[in-house]
């Protein structure tokens, strides 16, 4: 499944049909997201008792290893203190700067107990970087609170000294002794000066941080190129599955065409000779019923074509958007199908990404109409952060009779509709999931880019 953490975002973007007038400038938007930043160094002396905790368990513990094996009772404790550590750092990441980091597989280290301890590289990585978050993120927090309150101190400073009858003077900040003789203007200008200074200051400190975090608590090198292993591997396989599903789908259009329209237009052919010899031998009355018969071939071959090229791409999908051809679906459906589409039309996917989709709710609703003798379906359509990009989320979901899925939730090799949608899921880095136990629910979910293929 994907991540569903919820995403503190500093400002909302414009809506597409907003004037230009009324659309922040992304130097604006950046400026008022670094704010966020300023928020997370703040917090940072909040987590450094967690921190210096754990560090200090850590250091002991090595230190007592020698004696009699003591200080394995500190490192126990210890390691859970960092994972603690790091998971914390990882969710304020991820809530205050939207930065994702994702957590290293498991232990690299085989062997006996004390041996996956000592040499598992992951605690060790992540006690570094709870070192680094103690010194350098502390170190930055004093640096944007000194510039933030500096400047709110000197925007209140002129309305400060004339209250007590100093206007003009004002006394120097952090203790320092004298004072400053300066135009009111200039210090207020001084104070806008730093606060505005302060989130890209705070933004800089946080880029060492993101970068570190990156580095010490996401996956090793080992584990990302293994990753990027599997995802070459897994390319290949979808990539040979899609090309075979690709050319079983042009030979369907072609037998489809050949068994529908085709012969409509043989018979529509045949109708029409016929009525030109009955024309030529007894008059317009002898040709009518012939003509009569090709109207009604003509209109069955019209019939037919539009039945093949709707299931090659139904017109209502380019002209109206996924909610009214996925409301196509509903009406057209046997079963009563409810439909739940949560974004704005205006906020369309990619066309690719609109095809998948709707091609995957079509084959459920095909299946669910065969197999399920389901009372009820739910379509539910919606766009989703997950790990930092835009997915087309979609559920169809029946209270249908299930089996229709291995245990795994994997599917099943014996549908080739779903298998082909996953294949061509999986080749365009989305996913789809089946979960039918025997005696229902039946729930279908499947996930693509948001902008797979190229935007509009």
């Amino acid at each position: 499944m994907s991540d569903d953490t919820m995403r503190w975002a500093p400002a909302v973007p414009a809506a597409p049909g907003a004037p230009a007038a009324d659309r922040p400038t992304g130097a604006l938007r950046r400026w008022a997201s670094g704010w966020w930043a300023v928020v997370h160094l703040v917090l940072h002396p909040i987590a450094l008792a967690l921190h210096l905790t754990a560090l200090v368990l850590l250091v002991t513990g090595i230190v007592l290893v020698p004696v009699l094996g003591t200080g394995f009772l500190l490192l126990v404790p210890a390691r859970l203190l960092v994972a603690a550590g790091a998971h914390l750092e990882r969710y304020r990441l991820a809530a205050l700067l939207d930065v994702r980091v994702p957590a290293p597989g498991p232990c690299p280290v085989q062997g006996p107990w004390w041996r996956r301890v000592v040499l598992d590289p992951r605690p060790w990585r992540r006690a570094g970087h709870l070192a680094l978050v103690s010194t350098f993120g502390v170190l930055g927090a004093g640096v944007v609170l000194a510039l933030a309150g500096t400047g709110l101190a000197a925007l209140a400073a002129p309305a400060v000294s004339a209250a007590l009858g100093h206007a003009g003077e004002y006394a120097l900040p952090f203790g320092i002794p004298g004072t400053l003789h300066a135009p009111a203007v200039l210090v207020a200008a001084a104070g806008v000066l730093l606060l505005a200074l302060t989130p890209p200051v705070a933004r800089a400190f946080t880029a060492v941080e993101v970068l570190t975090a990156r580095a010490l608590l996401g996956p090793g090198r080992g584990e990302r190129e293994a990753v990027l292993r599997r995802r070459v591997e897994t390319l290949t396989e979808t990539r040979s599955r899609t090309v075979d599903s690709v050319e079983a789908e042009r030979r369907r259009i072609e037998r489809d065409l050949h068994d529908g329209p085709q012969q409509r237009l043989v018979s529509l052919a045949m109708q029409l000779g016929m009525a030109k010899r009955a024309l030529d031998r007894g008059g317009p009355d002898a040709a009518r019923q012939f003509l009569d018969a090709a109207s009604s071939s003509a209109t069955a071959a019209i019939s037919d074509m539009r039945h093949v090229a709707r299931g090659i791409h139904p017109p209502v999908l380019t002209d109206r958007g996924l909610d009214a051809a996925v409301s196509a679906l509903a009406a057209a459906s046997p079963v009563p199908v409810d439909v739940e589409v949560h974004f704005p039309p205006a906020q369309r996917p990619s066309p690719t990404a609109e095809a998948i989709a709707y091609f995957c709710v079509s084959e459920a609703l095909t299946n669910t109409a065969k197999h399920a003798r389901a009372s009820r379906v739910v379509v539910q359509v919606w766009r989703e952060d997950a790990l930092g990009r835009d997915v087309l989320r979609l559920r169809v979901s029946d209270d249908g009779a299930g089996g229709a899925a291995l245990a795994d939730g994997t599917v099943a090799d014996g549908g080739s509709g779903l298998r082909g949608l996953a294949d061509r899921l999986a080749a365009v880095d989305g996913w789809l999931r089946l979960d039918s136990p025997p005696g229902g629910p039946t729930v279908l979910e499947a996930g693509v880019p948001w902008t797979v293929g190229g935007g509009r």
